[in-house]
């Protein structure tokens, strides 16, 4: 696999300072994986992500299996799930099956997934690993950072992902971001897409402080979407992997999911200076540019999916810690509805 990495400029140099940073700023997340790891082995059951009518998602259930990737059935429809419980069946009778293969953020479309691990250490090491249908590892990405955003085209050709290399979260000062893409038909990665040539308003944009996060895919595996940021602003950005560019499209607009008709995304949206309640979700459509706020109340700090043509659905977290994974119809009508209890990095 050929792997090429843009330069980064001081980045580079200052890699090893900020790696040794997150050994503080990543105590609890730190702590919280070297539990996982020493916990009892658990090996899982068999899963196929390519198999039709099911909901893919990472477990966050009590008992064996945190972090694991499941699947449950989608057959009900969002205006009819109900909540999957804790001992793994929904009040329906729907199977939570856990697999063996556990992941910090996860995201697979067409037989193809992609699972951002952590291990822990001194320096900790984070991978981007490539797995089958069967969730068997065909690939490893070695990468910088805490896992942050997963994503896969709908061909399952293209894959990308996005860490932090300071802080953990949006509302801390000062985070960096990696994004990178990999085809996975000729085996090119980019690790940091940071210097794919930009425009803003149509003029080319140079700064040092520009970052990306977020890619979503068309079904063409050329065109994506995805946030940058810099001087303070956020953007949403469409671009061109065969070019190699992007240009912005409006402002304010954070991790954008695109619909399965590639005519809208989904996107969170900052409506607040409020830490503890930012964002809100918005379907924004391409061609008019018209933004309509769903029914989720909530502050989602998540990257949506799309559950159908009509519907989106998204991990919600809880207050007393945790996240469930929620719908809510994409026009902004009716009212979201949990899906699945304990769970996080939804896909279809």
């Amino acid at each position: 696999m050929t792997v090429f990495q843009r330069p980064t400029r001081l980045r580079l140099f200052a890699l090893t300072g900020v790696l040794l940073a997150l050994a503080g700023l990543g105590v609890g997340y730190s702590v919280h994986a070297a539990k996982r790891e020493a916990t009892p082995a658990f090996h899982g059951a068999p899963l196929d992500t390519a198999r039709p009518g099911q909901l893919l998602f990472r477990s966050t259930a009590p008992g064996g299996g945190y972090g694991n990737i499941a699947a449950t059935a989608a057959d009900a429809t969002p205006a009819t799930a109900t909540p999957v419980t804790a001992a793994g069946t929904t009040a329906a009778g729907a199977v939570r099956t856990i697999s063996g293969l556990g992941c910090e953020r996860f995201y697979s479309a067409s037989g193809t997934g992609v699972c951002l691990i952590t291990r822990t250490g001194a320096v900790p090491r984070t991978y981007a690993l490539i797995v089958d249908r069967q969730l068997r590892e065909i690939r490893r990405v070695r990468l910088s950072g805490i896992p942050n955003r997963a994503r896969v085209s709908p061909s399952g050709r293209m894959v990308s992902w996005t860490v932090f290399l300071q802080g953990d979260s949006y509302n801390k000062g000062g985070f960096s971001t990696w994004t990178g893409i990999l085809d996975t038909r000729t085996g090119y990665a980019v690790l940091n897409i940071e210097d794919i040539p930009l425009f803003i308003d149509g003029h080319r944009y140079r700064a040092s402080d520009v970052n990306f996060w977020g890619v979503t895919f068309a079904a063409d595996d050329n065109r994506f979407y995805a946030t940058v940021t810099t001087k303070g602003k956020t953007y949403l950005v469409q671009g061109d992997y065969g070019k190699w560019e992007a240009h912005t499209l409006r402002e304010n607009a954070e991790c954008p999911s695109l619909s399965p008709d590639g005519t809208r995304v989904v996107f969170k949206k900052r409506v607040s200076s409020d830490a503890a309640k930012p964002w809100r979700l918005y379907v924004l459509d391409l061609a008019t540019m018209r933004e309509t706020p769903l029914a989720e109340p909530e502050s989602i700090d998540d990257q949506a999916v799309w559950f159908d043509a009509n519907t989106v659905m998204y991990a919600r977290a809880r207050g007393k810690g945790g996240s469930d994974v929620w719908a809510v119809p994409s026009d902004g009508t009716g009212q979201p509805r949990k899906l699945i209890a304990d769970a996080s990095s939804p896909s279809r």
